[in-house]
């Protein structure tokens, strides 16, 4: 087990107009972060999936490598007419995508970053989300892989400058999705063709294992779909959308969440206890559980084993977004979007509800690497006022906020959730630290917050419409009255005067009656 002095700063990624910076992460020691890298002009920034490198697209169409131990530059390529650029897992290589003139120029080229000596060129006429990164790596990229016409087309991963070493032959193919950790599997969808099912089918990444699929899954009224796989490579959730809806229940379509296993034990949908559309689904960390997050709103949660049966309900509400914290032991359910920013934090071990809160117009969410802190982004472009990002404790209650004029990305820097301790353990170690911010200074001292917490409550004041307040103000200026109920010299006088008059008129009045 880590020890949690030798887990690593958190630190987060925060571009605005200007360019970016990088801040140093929570906990903060005066209530702010501080920055660790001041702002570098870019068009775009992302990290490599592991945190170790930092690709940043200036302007001029040039890209920039940064070692992210200390941020500093260590490769510069100068790319012409690029118009899409991505890291590998470990940030081995940079992949770019060109705009091609002619089908003879080789459009898609790989980079490595430590010589900046491209190490394999390719052709591709275009470039949709479905297809790039063109060529994909598992997590320690010992596996890499592209999809081709009818085709998956693997590498050589310890030298790709031999190019394509085998081919797997898949009539039809439209995505693939290959499992990163370990990188054994490889999942391929099939749309529908001539009165055909879609179909989503698995196959073994070793050229000797691929004479069959593992597992098949065969879809009607299926358009796309959402492939997801475990950390393990044991299970793949396959989020089967279709564009039109044959019940006329939603106007969105209808999707359907099915689940394979690589060992063919289980070939199915997953059990949802009510209709509708499945709006997230995630798994754990550790790849021995999912959630899911569907239905009509107000929306159904539930947490799945990987045998397929359900294991935690987590209720209903305004929700559409799940994130499970990297440590396994927390959830967040959240409504974005169109959805007023409901946010409702569980404890997946204890089984029970922390607390709920709000991140009203939040674009992006997501848990820190050590799994105690949930930061969301309110982002331009989807909105372009209220920027700015707030971050929440493990158990809802707010830790930091700052308003910005303009945001368009804030991120976590990756690290491995392994590199920290326990999360109980460190969760005592930040609660410990609040205990010393809020411990009283000096002898005899007490804080404000405990003195305030201490006092009674004040009864709240009667509303008094404004016209009554204006009386009351005129009523004092002329007689002298208060409009707190205490009298002043003058009317406590005058009304002394007034009560001997009428003592007075009463004596007349009995004395005139018995002259009579």
């Amino acid at each position: 087990m880590a020890s949690v002095n030798a887990s690593p700063n958190l630190e987060i990624l925060v571009r605005e107009p200007e360019g970016f910076s990088v801040w140093n992460g929570p906990p903060f020691s005066n209530g702010q972060p501080s920055v660790k890298l001041d702002r570098v002009p870019c068009t775009s920034v992302k990290f490599s999936d592991d945190g170790s490198r930092l690709m940043v697209i200036k302007p001029d169409s040039v890209i920039s490598i940064y070692d992210c131990s200390n941020f500093e530059e260590k490769r510069s390529f100068q790319i012409p007419n690029v118009a899409a650029a991505a890291l590998s897992p470990c940030g081995t290589y940079l992949q770019t995508f060109q705009k091609s003139s002619t089908p003879q120029e080789k459009n898609v080229v790989l980079w490595k970053t430590e010589t900046g000596e491209p190490v394999y060129h390719q052709f591709q006429k275009n470039m949709t989300k479905a297809t790039w990164p063109s060529i994909l790596f598992s997590s320690d990229e010992a596996v890499a892989c592209r999809m081709a016409t009818n085709e998956i087309q693997f590498f050589d991963a310890g030298d790709l400058s031999k190019g394509i070493v085998y081919r797997l032959r898949i009539p039809g193919v439209a995505a693939i999705e290959l499992s990163k950790a370990p990188g054994s599997h490889v999942a391929a969808f099939v749309p529908e063709s001539k009165g055909s099912p879609a179909s989503v089918q698995i196959y073994a990444c070793g050229k000797d294992l691929q004479s069959q699929p593992v597992a098949r899954r065969s879809f009607f009224r299926c358009s796309t779909v959402q492939l997801s796989w475990n950390r393990g490579s044991t299970g793949l959730l396959v989020v089967a959308q279709s564009d039109v809806d044959k019940t006329n229940q939603s106007y969105y379509g209808e999707s359907k969440l099915n689940y394979l296993t690589t060992d063919g034990a289980h070939e199915g949908l997953v059990p949802l206890r009510k209709e509708g559309p499945v709006h997230d689904v995630q798994w754990s960390y550790s790849g021995n559980e999912f959630a899911v997050v569907y239905g009509f709103m107000h929306a159904s949660a539930t947490v799945f084993d990987k045998k397929c049966k359900p294991v935690l309900e987590l209720g209903t509400g305004p929700y559409n977004t799940i994130r499970w914290n990297p440590k396994g032991k927390f959830l967040c359910l959240t409504g974005f979007g169109n959805l007023p920013g409901d946010m409702a934090f569980w404890d997946y071990a204890d089984k029970k509800q922390l607390g709920t809160t709000k991140a009203e117009w939040s674009v992006t969410s997501e848990w820190s690497a050590d799994g105690c802190y949930f930061m969301t982004a309110t982002t331009a472009p989807r909105l372009q006022v209220d920027n700015g990002v707030k971050m929440f404790d493990y158990n809802g209650s707010l830790y930091f906020k700052k308003m910005l004029d303009k945001l368009y990305q804030v991120e976590w820097k990756p690290e491995s959730p392994d590199r920290f301790g326990e999360i109980t353990e460190l969760i005592k170690s930040i609660d410990s630290l609040k205990v010393e911010e809020t411990k009283p200074q000096g002898k005899g001292s007490t804080s404000r917050k405990t003195v305030l917490a201490n006092s009674p409550a004040q009864k709240p004041a009667a509303y008094r419409p404004p016209h009554a307040k204006n009386a009351a103000a005129i009523q004092e200026e002329l007689f002298g009255g208060s409009s707190t109920g205490e009298m002043s010299k003058n009317a406590l006088k005058n009304k002394k005067k007034r009560e001997k008059q009428r003592e007075k008129k009463a004596t007349e009045a009995a004395s005139g009656a018995n002259g009579t």
